[in-house]
């Protein structure tokens, strides 16, 4: 499944507005969901159709991250465990648990797909995987 489209503006916290030097206001930066393009239809839970995008993860603290999670009339930051399930390569899925729609390995950003796909064309000596067979 394509990754949902969604994009979200968020100003700089106070904290960094405050830490900033002066005439240097940091500027508010833009953040794209990360989930399945299907998962406003998801009905499972209130902010399943939230958009959500992880901005950190909490490295001193076990499984989590803090996410944005935003729709149309609010933003907000939750910190969120991490999605325990595993692909068959036995890679962890990237996303919150109790995610929406499927697991980070389901979810394809179309533009890095067909930038991908440009280039495996222009040299395809870099994507042996690629080729017809499936490689060598």
């Amino acid at each position: 499944m394509n990754q949902c489209t969604a994009v979200a503006f968020l100003p700089p916290p106070d904290h960094v507005i405050a830490l900033s030097a002066p005439g240097h206001r940091p500027e508010p930066g833009h953040v794209l969901c990360e989930l399945g393009e299907d998962h406003e239809n998801h009905e499972n839970h209130r902010d399943d159709a939230d958009h959500a995008a992880m901005l950190w993860d909490e490295g001193g603290r076990y499984g989590g991250a803090v996410w944005a999670r935003w729709n149309g009339e609010r933003t907000r930051l939750a910190p969120l465990p991490w999605c325990r399930a595993l692909d068959p390569r036995n890679d962890a899925c990237g996303l919150f648990a109790g995610h929406p729609s499927g697991h980070s390995w389901e979810v394809t950003d179309p533009t890095a797909e067909a930038i991908t796909r440009l280039l495996a064309e222009q040299h395809p000596h870099l994507f042996p995987e690629r080729r017809e067979g499936g490689g060598g």
